[in-house]
């Protein structure tokens, strides 16, 4: 997406963020947003924006969340797929640093 990102305009630049951080931080956005706007749809039911807001963004964390686990494994304990083995805690967890 970006080759370099500049830091308060100081010209000091840093690598841009993995595949892997990037993808990270769309399942985290996503994810946000879907929990902002359950709130929202707690007290108001009945808007169809915000409904629809729901299913786009819960789309999207869904789309972000089944790439992670084609390319990483899986995030979410009820994400694992493995008929044969239980895969859950056989790699680094994604707070412990790269794989």
């Amino acid at each position: 997406m970006f080759g370099t990102m500049t830091n308060n305009n100081t010209g000091n630049t840093a690598a841009a963020p993995s595949e892997k951080d990037a993808l990270m931080r769309r399942i985290d956005q996503a994810s946000f947003a879907m929990d902002d706007v359950l709130l929202y749809l707690d007290t108001h039911p009945t808007d169809q924006e915000a409904l629809k807001y729901y299913h786009y963004v819960a789309g999207l964390r869904k789309e972000a969340l089944e790439t992670w686990q084609t390319q990483y494994g899986p995030l979410l304990v009820d994400s694992v797929k493995n008929t044969d083995r239980w895969t859950w805690v056989t790699e680094k967890w994604p707070w412990e640093g790269e794989v």
